[in-house]
């Protein structure tokens, strides 16, 4: 093979319903390494894409949330299989993103990786903190379970490109939302190439959609959308999140700003941990409040003599 043979660089496209159009307007923007160094060109989102965006997360909403605790499960950690297949490509993506050493990108990616299959867990167990059965007066059964809000908008950390995109995207989705992803304006191409991994992992079309483009430009149609129904203004800044705040207020948008746990030497990072970014340690156990972020509780009365059990027990 000639040693003079041209380079194949690799074209980035958007995640929308299931497939990979490029951006509606024709725009893209360019990538750069932590030094500067080109790294590829990134489609440049629209107001139009992220009408589409939404669109295709509401069509996908019912069967998701309607799938069995289990197999979204199931699902989740297919994920996870196809990503510990694709590690070295994820390994160097993030390490040009964040400007990360390789051990230091491949165990950013290690945790990436692990916070899918921890997820996955989660799925057929999280009903079971949030709901139960409620003790009240008279003869009745009082059961309260957890149901999804329904299209969630997360706005990805900026400076996390890849785990922390994991850590806010993952439990949306385990607990039966589906989202619309803007991906971190700086750094977008792990989150670009998670839509291929998602694609090819059993996850429905339109359950997770991925733009990439100017944060602000695309997060200010998608906080004022009426058929959005929550919004993760993780990845906004404090002038923004604001702004966005009080455009989701106009058709009552559930909004998660939850910070995420913070390492007591987050300034001295140890060799074998992820570095901590955004004054965040995303490694760090992330409980379970963003899985319940998005979560409504819908209570059920039925009286106990129509199912012919009063006064007996199991």
């Amino acid at each position: 093979m000639s040693d003079g043979r041209l380079s194949v660089f690799k074209t980035y496209k958007l995640y929308v319903g299931g497939k990979f159009p490029r951006s509606e307007s024709g725009r893209v923007y360019e990538v750069t390494d932590s030094k500067g160094k080109w790294l590829a060109n990134a489609p440049q989102s629209s107001r139009k894409d992220a009408r589409d965006a939404v669109v295709a997360a509401r069509k996908a909403f019912g069967g998701w949330s309607g799938a069995t605790a289990y197999n979204r499960g199931q699902i989740l950690y297919r994920v996870a299989e196809m990503l510990e297949g694709r590690r070295d490509q994820f390994v160097r993506e993030v390490a040009e993103a964040e400007g990360l050493s390789k051990s230091k990108a491949a165990a950013v990616v290690d945790a990436a990786v692990d916070r899918w299959v921890w997820y996955a867990g989660w799925t057929d167990k999280i009903a079971q903190i949030v709901g139960g059965a409620n003790p009240v007066a008279g003869p009745f059964f009082n059961l309260s379970t957890p149901e999804p809000t329904g299209v969630v908008t997360v706005l990805a950390p900026q400076d996390s490109s890849f785990l922390g995109l994991v850590s806010v995207l993952a439990p949306v989705i385990a607990t039966g939302n589906t989202a619309v992803v803007v991906a971190s304006e700086r750094s977008p191409l792990p989150a670009l190439s998670l839509g291929e991994v998602l694609a090819t992992s059993d996850l429905p079309g339109g359950v997770v959609n991925i733009l990439s483009g100017k944060t602000a430009e695309i997060a200010a149609p998608l906080a004022s959308h009426q058929d959005v129904n929550g919004i993760d203004l993780t990845g906004a800044g404090a002038d923004l999140a604001k702004e966005l705040e009080i455009a989701a207020a106009d058709n009552l948008k559930r909004v998660s700003r939850r910070p995420v746990s913070r390492h007591p030497e987050a300034e001295e990072q140890s060799a074998d941990r992820p570095q901590a970014v955004d004054g965040a340690d995303w490694s760090a156990d992330p409980g379970t409040h963003r899985l319940t972020a998005f979560l409504e509780t819908k209570t059920v009365w039925h009286p106990t003599g129509a199912l012919g059990v009063s006064g007996s027990s199991y």
